[in-house]
């Protein structure tokens, strides 16, 4: 597997660990190419005997997947494509979640910047995620654009944090720190930010020099929760808001306002606050 074989990501790969870095600049959204390259490299491991661990982290130190791409307003029908196989009861962006989610490898989220909406999701998908405190930023934005999340969001957030805490997370649709994060259980653990790379990448070795058999015993035995009524339910909230006119308002006032550049996504969910008030 070679990095160059992906527009948007740079993989590599050491002793049972592969290494995935997210780079589609300028801010890492979720876009069609992200995902379908995201979908491939996870697709293709697994079958992978060899691979135990993925890490995935970003080039981009502000932002982890910054979230799905709101120019989609523009283009509907841009994810058709990648839509057209993806399982039954779910939608294209719950898919890529719940690929994740049932990945045979172990999966861990080197997070160090910011991660929302689409990004958020896939950060509670993994099987870890650790976060770099001062650096990190984790929330589900899309209440201010006039929706719910959609790419299961909702469903592994309760799952993680529980509904009360998903709740607030889901209706304050604010930026959390790392060690609120962490004291949610939206992530495993904040550690500073100069020691994230020592403790994920022992961790990774840890796991993936272990006795043959083991993950994927592991693995079975913590099995991801069967989830699909709750991402029935949410594929129906999502789609019954984002043809609203107020969320094509408010998408499209966010991109006409900055969202997508790095100014605007240091902010965003001012931005979009100005734009809802």
């Amino acid at each position: 597997m070679h990095h160059d074989a992906y527009a948007t990501l740079r993989v590599s790969r050491e002793a049972g660990i592969v290494r995935v870095t997210l780079d589609n600049p300028p801010v890492n959204v979720l876009d069609v190419a992200l995902m379908a390259d995201l979908r491939h490299v996870l697709t293709t491991l697994r079958e992978d005997d060899s691979a135990r661990v993925i890490v995935f982290d970003s080039a981009d130190p502000e932002f982890f997947i910054a979230h799905v791409d709101m120019s989609l307003v523009d283009a509907p029908d841009a994810f058709d494509e990648l839509a057209a196989d993806v399982p039954e009861g779910v939608n294209v962006f719950q898919a890529l979640g719940e690929l994740l989610r049932h990945q045979p490898q172990v999966t861990i989220v080197k997070l160090a910047g910011k991660a929302r909406g689409g990004g958020a999701e896939f950060v509670a998908a993994a099987d870890m995620a650790f976060a770099a405190i001062d650096r990190a930023g984790i929330g589900q934005i899309e209440a201010l654009m006039g929706i719910v999340p959609g790419g299961g969001g909702t469903q592994y957030l309760a799952n993680r944090v529980g509904r009360h805490r998903a709740l607030e997370a889901v209706l304050s649709a604010d930026l959390y720190d790392a060690q609120t994060a962490e004291r949610y259980g939206w992530v495993n653990r904040a550690v500073p930010a100069d020691e994230l790379d020592d403790v994920v990448d022992r961790l990774a070795r840890n796991i993936a020099a272990l006795p043959e058999g083991v993950v994927a015993a592991a693995k079975r035995a913590i099995a991801p929760e069967n989830l699909a009524d709750g991402l029935q339910r949410e594929h129906d909230a999502w789609a019954g808001q984002i043809t609203l006119p107020a969320a094509e308002r408010l998408i499209r006032g966010g991109l006409a306002h900055g969202a997508q550049t790095r100014d605007g996504e240091r902010d965003l969910e001012g931005l979009l606050r100005k734009l809802a008030g």
